[in-house]
């Protein structure tokens, strides 16, 4: 799946990028027309035929203008929509993934490849013959138009389209010299490519923070889109005709506003409730306002020399930082809220998750036979007693589980429920060992339920063994400021054939993620595996 397409947002970057280009190219086909607009035939034929004419060639304004000028756009366009719609996605993001780790073993007498190593390869590889293509492709496309639009030059006897090396003292196709600009083109592209899809990873990636990522990487992707498109219209409608004015446009506008999102989106809303002017966030905004100018910086030191970096600098640091200073006091609640919300998101589908996969239908179904077992063999009390256990775990999934927090009495009482009902299931196995010591004296904190539970039915589910010596340890205690669990089981090998054993637990996995979002900086959380144990330590303050 890629980082970019889940149910959570998108990135439209690649989309942003193509509708620019599909923008540049109709501005500079209508610019042509706009040249010839009111123009009657002979006044485009003196115009731009008389060299044809010269040179006894029957001139066409289509075959021998227009189109030379605007096919090689309209080339670069469809090499833009195939790149970015169809080659990159299924060549960066397949759909079935290689697995494994990434091996490369070398010797003088073999080369190994192993896991995604040999996918990583075929990729670069493919990437390097499509550059190929996508050069020849190009440069073959400008040479054509160069031909079509000087083709008053190569009427001569002799003329190849595809000159040999050395000196020619009459015009050649010089197929060369466009096969070096396709080059250079596709280079360029290809850094901006990597940059692109490096920062499109970052932002995709799947965490409680992607969508506000995504949020951003859109606004800016579509300004940044919306500014270019608005300078190169002003030159090629001619509102405005230095150049030196467009660059300057460019190299302010555009640095202004990232400077402008990276102090309303990061740089304010991670200062939290500190002081604005707090030592390291002045760092932060002195380094990204450079940084920002410094990007943008080198077309207009062409015009204005290296003082106007500096120029530039300073009306990021005093104009446009004040400027987001004041938008950020005025939307700061609702940005927090975004903040707030994507926590919220992430939370609530960790807890859904969580439900889903909490209650272990084999554990249920076994915990049901042994009780029916045990009706049938002795009295009710002990039937009874478990019943009621299970009652009352299923009505604490049922109304104590909806709360944000509730109290540990309550979270150790699930505890203990589950653990007499594991117990009450092993106890005809004497091999199987089971201690628990939960002091709950001292636990008055409140926590997040059924946060603690998940470890210990993972403990269960992989450390004990019908046919093998298996024990399960839990330990839990409280002190003024932290909540102290341990939990260590044995480790038994599986068959092959089980589906369950490369599984890191019901829950285990997605606790993690609650732990993170729910306690972030408060919470200590220690694994420790090897061939005979699994060890799980976790310290909470609450």
């Amino acid at each position: 799946m890629k980082p970019s397409d889940t149910n959570t947002g998108k990135i439209r970057w690649r989309e942003h990028e193509l509708v620019m280009a599909c923008i540049f190219v109709g501005l500079f086909i209508f610019s042509y027309w706009r040249n010839i607009y009111g123009l009657s035939g002979q006044q485009v034929e003196a115009l731009y035929g008389t060299p044809f004419t010269n040179a006894h060639i029957l001139f066409n304004f289509y075959r021998n203008i227009l189109l030379p000028h605007t096919i090689p756009a309209l080339i670069i366009l469809i090499s833009l929509f195939v790149l970015n719609r169809l080659v990159l996605p299924r060549l960066l993001y397949p759909k079935n993934r290689v697995a494994g780790t990434f091996k490369v073993q070398l010797s003088l007498s073999d080369l190994s490849l192993k896991g995604r190593a040999g996918s990583f390869l075929l990729k670069i590889l493919g990437l390097g013959l499509l550059g190929v293509f996508f050069v020849f492709f190009i440069g073959s496309a400008l040479a054509v138009a160069s031909y079509f639009e000087f083709q008053y030059l190569f009427t001569y006897p002799g003329f190849s389209f595809f000159p040999t090396a050395g000196y020619h003292a009459l015009p050649q196709i010089a197929l060369n010299q466009e096969i070096y600009t396709a080059t250079i083109m596709v280079v360029m592209y290809t850094i901006y490519a990597i940059v692109r899809e490096t920062i499109i990873w970052f932002a995709g990636r799947k965490d409680e923070r992607r969508t506000y990522r995504v949020l951003i990487a859109n606004q800016c992707t579509s300004f940044v889109a919306a500014i270019i498109i608005i300078g190169v219209m002003a030159k090629t409608l001619h509102v405005v005709e230095r150049d030196e004015v467009i660059t300057l446009f460019f190299s302010c506008v555009v640095p202004s506003f990232l400077v402008f999102m990276t102090n309303m989106y990061w740089i304010f809303p991670l200062k939290g409730q500190g002081p604005l002017f707090a030592p390291a966030n002045i760092l932060r905004l002195l380094l990204s306002s450079f940084a920002w100018t410094l990007v943008f910086f080198p077309p207009v030191a062409v015009f204005e020399g290296p003082l106007a970096l500096l120029l530039i600098w300073l009306l990021q640091l005093l104009i446009v930082t004040p400027v987001s200073w004041f938008f950020y006091q005025q939307r700061k609640d609702r940005i927090l809220q975004l903040r707030g919300l994507e926590k919220a998101l992430g939370k609530s589908k960790a807890d859904l998750q969580f439900l889903r996969s909490q209650i272990n239908p084999h554990f249920l179904f076994n915990t049901l036979n042994t009780l029916y077992g045990t009706a049938l063999q002795e009295g009710a009390e002990r039937t009874a007693d478990g019943v009621q256990k299970l009652g009352d775990m299923m009505r604490f999934m049922l109304q104590e589980n909806n709360l944000d927090l509730i109290l540990m009495a309550k979270e150790i009482g699930y505890l203990n429920n589950y653990i007499s009902l594991q117990k009450l299931r092993t106890q005809s196995s004497p091999e199987i060992l089971i201690e628990d010591n939960i002091q709950q004296q001292g636990c008055d904190h409140r926590i997040a339920p059924m946060l603690l539970i998940p470890f210990v039915e993972n403990a269960f589910k992989h450390g004990i063994s019908l046919q093998e010596k298996s024990w399960v340890r839990i330990r839990l205690h409280c002190d003024e400021k932290n909540i102290h669990f341990r939990v260590s089981n044995s480790v038994h090998s599986r068959k092959d054939n089980d589906p369950e054993r490369t599984s890191p637990g019901i829950g285990l996995k997605n606790v993690v993620g609650r732990l993170k979002l729910l306690y972030p900086g408060k919470h200590e959380l220690e694994v420790h595996a090897s061939p005979v144990e699994f060890i799980v330590k976790l310290s909470i303050q609450p």
